[in-house]
């Protein structure tokens, strides 16, 4: 039997938290674009970025590989085709493969799977932050996290490029349509928001109620102490100190959600087009984000944490075969993605990929023992970091400090570490094993550290690479629109 095939449309935002979706109950974003695509499709809850960081995770979503296996590590480490994915398979077979807006790999000449790409963005000047690799020791002088120099109502040069990239995809659909493939098409279509900076035009933030919005939950101060290795991040690079009152912590919140609505916004011009142009009923349609943002739970912005709220991201399958306004509580990742498009598309799997199609896992019964994984080895940490979920409970494993548990049936906000308690050894004791089984967590920490120290002595040396790469968010590309 000929498998069927069908285009594929990524939509893929940019540090959105899965729960900050109108059909997850978030109680201050409006989507109903993303809603309606859910309602069309399924919406898969426990879905995980590969790392909390952008490029290892978009690294890994391009190959359908862990980080580990590939050793994109950090934010200086941009994917450049040298480990082939699902879009050079696709190319392979004679597919038509394009990208629209930002994917953040090493830079528009490297082969990484596609057949073309419109308006890109990549890492600034082909190097990134090459100071965020330098953590074997971290320094120890603080270093301004960048964050919130921009903060609340107003345009930027995010907000036009994404614009321009939910425009531009709208156009392209419009031309498939009027000339179409003989084989199915893939279209990845990057967004940069709710990325910072939290710059947004007036109208979004006027749909959030500011001064409804709690301020974030175990925040220091309170008294619930940081993790060690969590504390030693903040002591890197202090987010939270730099907004320093309440009223800006919820004017930045009000920003992250704003732009959330704006996104929607773009996505629904994309979407309207697909539909419009009659491709939507030939077209798997996928959502979802490269990783979350802690907004302030902990005193922690921006990602970086093994925490839900960085980790935990959107993701929504919609089209063809794909059970409509379904929940699947399955643990997918980013990784699953390869899979889906190549299943999409009617062609095999590759052996080499780490994940499975979320088109077959969508139409199957919920697996609560299917593990969720993530792994941080980027700017800020001191040792890798990694992160395993099965059925009712989240484990965080740092090389060379105590682990973390938590029951997240019985405490969805991770506010009691069950490992500290010393009740629980032998859960911890089964998850440290399933870590064990797929790498050695500190032969892998070596490894990036030794990969990161040969990029350092690339650039010079220690103290010549903490001032080599852009202190804040790549530069949308010179000509856009």
């Amino acid at each position: 039997m000929t498998p069927e095939r069908h285009n594929t449309l990524i939509l893929l935002t940019d540090e959105q938290d899965a729960l900050v979706m109108g059909c997850a109950g978030h109680p201050f974003v409006k989507t109903p674009n993303m809603d309606a695509l859910a309602a069309r499709g399924t919406r898969f809850t426990n879905a995980y970025t590969p790392s909390p960081i952008c490029v290892p995770a978009r690294a890994s979503l391009a190959t359908g590989r862990w980080v580990h296996e590939i050793g994109y590590w950090d934010n200086a480490i941009g994917y450049d085709g040298r480990v082939p994915g699902w879009g050079h398979a696709l190319i392979a077979a004679g597919h038509r493969v394009e990208s629209i807006g930002k994917l953040h790999y090493v830079n528009d000449k490297a082969p990484t799977g596609f057949s073309q790409q419109h308006q890109p963005m990549h890492l600034a000047d082909g190097i990134g932050q090459v100071w965020g690799s330098v953590r074997n020791p971290l320094p120890d002088q603080p270093r301004a996290s960048m964050l919130f120099n921009q903060l609340g109502a107003g345009e930027s040069s995010y907000n036009r490029y994404d614009i321009s990239s939910a425009n531009h995809a709208a156009h392209w659909l419009h031309e498939r349509a009027l000339s179409p493939d003989e084989l199915p098409w893939t279209l990845f279509v990057g967004f940069v928001a709710p990325h910072f900076p939290l710059l947004v035009p007036q109208k979004y933030l006027d749909q959030i109620d500011i001064a409804q919005i709690p301020l974030p939950r175990l925040h220091p101060t309170s008294g619930i102490p940081r993790h060690p290795w969590v504390q030693r991040h903040a002591d890197f690079s202090n987010a939270d100190d730099e907004l320093g009152s309440p009223e800006r912590r919820r004017l930045a919140l009000a920003s992250y959600y704003a732009l959330v609505n704006f996104i929607d916004e773009q996505i629904g011009i994309v979407l309207t087009a697909l539909k419009k142009t009659g491709l939507q009923e030939n077209t798997h349609v996928l959502l979802s984000s490269d990783h979350g943002d802690n907004q302030g739970v902990r005193g922690m912005w921006n990602k970086s944490t093994l925490y839900r709220e960085a980790t935990n991201v959107p993701l929504v399958l919609a089209g063809p075969g794909v059970p409509q306004n379904h929940r699947c509580q399955t643990h997918v990742s980013l990784v699953d993605v390869g899979p889906t498009v190549l299943s999409s598309a009617g062609l095999a799997q590759h052996n080499d990929l780490s994940g499975r199609s979320l088109l077959a896992l969508a139409r199957s019964p919920d697996d609560p023992q299917r593990i969720g994984f993530s792994e941080y080895h980027a700017v800020g940490s001191p040792s890798a970091a990694y992160m395993l979920r099965q059925d009712r409970w989240a484990y965080h494993h740092y090389v060379g400090y105590p682990p973390e548990l938590f029951d997240v049936q019985n405490d969805p906000g991770q506010t009691i570490n069950l490992a500290a308690m010393g009740t629980h050894q032998e859960i911890c004791d089964h998850f440290e094993k399933l870590l064990r089984q797929q790498l050695d967590p500190e032969t892998v920490d070596l490894q990036a550290k030794a990969d990161q120290g040969r990029l350092i002595e690339k650039f010079g040396g220690r103290e010549k690479a903490l001032k080599i790469g852009i202190p804040g968010a790549s530069p949308v590309p010179e000509k856009t629109g």
